[in-house]
């Protein structure tokens, strides 16, 4: 199995039993991604470099406009998508198996952890997982220490604070904050 058809397999069930075929793609790709993210880790890169090295872990080139404050970790990185002008702070990490889709002038704060899978809830099953993307909308802006869990959308401009745990969707221009997270304001434009 190929990541592409890795990618088309969860269009149409989202469902990833332990052993199976998705299961050991999974792995395989888990120890490319640790190697890419601990070249990006390891040593002192020009922006550049960490674009070239980005665009290698997720398999497709980015934006010259991206930058990354290593450190970064992610256990698969062939499904994260980039809009232009997107900032990851340090620390982050993104488990992308099931899709994390990251719009135009996006603000990714310290250590944010973005999670797209889920274990089964069942004992019996606990190994086997369900992926949902993650998809965050244009000039949003993410805090320190949040974490977007699996099937979450966040609408254009939103605001997460630090801290939030996000595990539904966010309306555009809004604010959330919390565990979990709540609407505490509406985003109105004002002109000066």
């Amino acid at each position: 199995m190929t990541v592409e058809e890795f990618k088309e397999a969860l269009k149409k069930d989202n469902y990833i039993p332990q052993g199976s075929e998705m299961h050991m793609l999974m792995h395989r790709a888990s120890e490319e991604a640790r190697e890419i993210t601990a070249q990006i880790n390891d040593n002192s890169h020009s922006a550049k470099q960490l674009r070239e090295l980005f665009s290698k872990l997720t398999g497709s080139q980015v934006d010259e406009s991206f930058a990354l404050f290593p450190p970064f970790y992610t256990d698969f990185g062939k499904n994260i998508k980039l809009g232009k002008r997107v900032f990851i702070n340090s620390g982050c990490c993104f488990q992308d198996q099931g899709g994390i889709e990251i719009g135009d002038d996006c603000l990714i704060g310290h250590q944010v952890v973005i999670a797209t899978l889920n274990h089964d809830l069942e004992p019996s099953r606990r190994a086997s997982m369900i992926a949902a993307p993650v998809k965050i909308g244009k000039n949003v802006w993410i805090g320190a220490h949040a974490t977007i869990l699996a099937g979450v959308n966040i609408g254009d401009n939103a605001v997460i604070a630090a801290g939030a745990v996000v595990n539904r969707d966010v309306e555009a221009n809004t604010v959330v904050a919390g565990v979990p997270a709540k609407k505490i304001k509406h985003i109105e434009e004002k002109i000066r």
